[in-house]
């Protein structure tokens, strides 16, 4: 008894965790994409980054920080769902969980740069003189390649992405939640992955880029993260009424 009740308790965290840290990122997002033209902003050179941020003052930092923690929230979902689903003992699902809590603090770091890194470069950057704006946007492309386009863009994405398709695959290999949304998994995954062509066009130049492919990417999987954690949610319903 105390097991089915331990159990009841992990799924509604679990799938409550997956709605809470979707909706609540949605929220912080959207926020930033009207305050400061995200994502499309950050392939914009430093000189129209730098100024924007700084005129953004504390409301937009704050606003990063919210969307980092959001975005971070989504770590402990992602580990309470194997004993959620019974697939602990599943080695595949045992890797894909290691990936998916890695991708969320690799996206920490591209998402907290914001807070703690940017905003120094931008005060120095509007209140320097040339030689400065110089110095400062050399700082700003190695820390925005490094912190952003690598770790927080290609590796947290494609490490999120492999997580997400393997729950999926074991949804329809096991029918643990409605197949339907295992196979919504992988079409968004897929998607998703298409938006790393953005990101490999800022080292090289040239590479194919399919414009949509962020936004119906992202898009698609925050709402399929949310719908893991309402599926989720009636299973332990279905547990509840079953007593």
């Amino acid at each position: 008894m105390a097991t089915t009740d331990s159990h009841k308790k992990v799924l509604r965290a679990a799938g409550t965790l997956f709605v809470v840290s979707a909706l609540a990122f949605a929220a912080a997002a959207t926020t930033l994409s009207v305050t400061f033209d995200w994502p499309d902003i950050l392939r914009e050179p430093a000189s129209v980054v730098l100024p924007a941020f700084d005129a953004g003052g504390a409301g937009l930092v704050w606003t990063w920080f919210a969307t980092a923690w959001t975005y971070g929230l989504l770590a402990i979902p992602i580990l309470l769902l194997p004993a959620a689903l019974g697939f602990r003992d599943r080695p595949a699902m045992q890797v894909a969980t290691y990936a998916g809590a890695a991708s969320v603090v690799l996206s920490l770091i591209g998402f907290l740069r914001w807070v703690f890194v940017v905003p120094p470069l931008a005060t120095s950057y509007v209140t320097g003189d040339s030689t400065t704006k110089a110095a400062v946007d050399a700082a700003w492309t190695a820390q925005h390649q490094f912190g952003g386009a690598l770790l927080g863009e290609h590796l947290g994405q494609l490490l999120v992405i492999g997580w997400s398709v393997a729950v999926s695959v074991l949804i329809l290999r096991t029918r643990a939640l409605p197949r339907w949304l295992g196979a919504v998994g992988i079409v968004v995954s897929f998607l998703y992955l298409l938006n790393q062509g953005d990101i490999l066009a800022t080292a090289v130049p040239g590479f194919p880029v399919w414009d949509l492919a962020g936004l119906l990417g992202s898009t698609g999987w925050g709402l399929w993260v949310a719908a893991l954690g309402v599926c989720v949610l009636l299973r332990s319903a279905r547990r509840t009424s079953r007593g």
